[in-house]
């Protein structure tokens, strides 16, 4: 199930709490992809909150929303980057993409499968994706209070194994979100504490929102049939005549 898209933008840019998750996944996913320079970036779902850092870096930002969620018109005061799609037919050529992100997109499809097929097939060889899901063992997926309580979380090893499924490799994994999901006034003061104390321990367990960064690797395809080992060429067809063989006749047959 998709939030519409008005209740996500009032989140993420309306609320304390709200603001406080943009800053903390965004600042993560800079420190994981600190170069996009001369990159395609996409994301997919409500990824808006963690695109702008890349425009004016990578040569194209899209954000790509799906129909279920809405769309809105992406950045502010700028030409339009996002675009409505379907949610497993991207309007993007097959091996376009460098980098994609995935926020709101994953947990609330009606069809990850297809979903993850579609990632693959918009990245280029070596194209990396980040996927942002809620920790089934974190406070946040459990609380609807946030948009990171819709849907299904996710375990760090429920979602590597299905990634895996799709041909993905998973390359690393953090955890953001230590604060309370909360917007009473106290907490949201100590949410960079708590965000910095948490990637000190870096325990995925106490993190409320998953991180999980996978590349696409395409292997050159094996070749068909059996190999046969020739020893010595064949001289037949050069002129040469067969040597006589010891205890037989050569003499031509009359």
């Amino acid at each position: 199930m998709h939030l519409d898209v008005q209740d996500l933008k009032k989140f993420y840019y309306r609320t304390g709490l709200g603001r406080v998750a943009q800053r903390a996944v965004r600042d993560q996913l800079r420190d994981l992809w600190p170069n996009s320079k001369g990159q395609t970036v996409a994301g997919y779902g409500f990824a808006a909150p963690l695109l702008r850092p890349f425009i004016g870096d990578a040569r194209r930002v899209v954000a790509l929303m799906p129909g279920p969620q809405g769309v809105m018109h992406w950045p502010a005061g700028q030409d339009n980057m996002s675009v409505l799609c379907e949610e497993t037919i991207w309007p993007l050529q097959t091996g376009q993409v460098d980098k994609l992100v995935l926020m709101h997109g994953l947990e609330t499809s009606e069809n990850p499968s297809a979903l993850l097929d579609e990632c693959f097939r918009v990245l280029g060889p070596g194209g990396r994706v980040m996927f942002v899901v809620p920790n089934r063992a974190g406070l946040w997926a459990r609380r609807d209070v946030t948009p990171f309580g819709y849907g299904r979380p996710y375990s760090l090893t429920q979602l590597e194994a299905q990634l895996k499924r799709h041909s993905f490799t998973p390359e690393r994994h953090a955890a953001v979100l230590f604060t309370p999901p909360s917007q009473r006034k106290v907490w949201l003061k100590w949410a960079n504490t708590f965000e910095g104390f948490g990637r000190r321990v870096s325990s995925y367990l106490a993190g409320g929102v998953l991180m999980v960064e996978a590349s696409k690797q395409v292997y050159a395809p094996k070749k068909k049939g059996l190999g046969v080992d020739v020893r010595a060429p064949l001289r037949v067809l050069e002129g040469a005549r067969p040597k006589p063989v010891a205890g037989r006749d050569a003499s031509p047959q009359r």
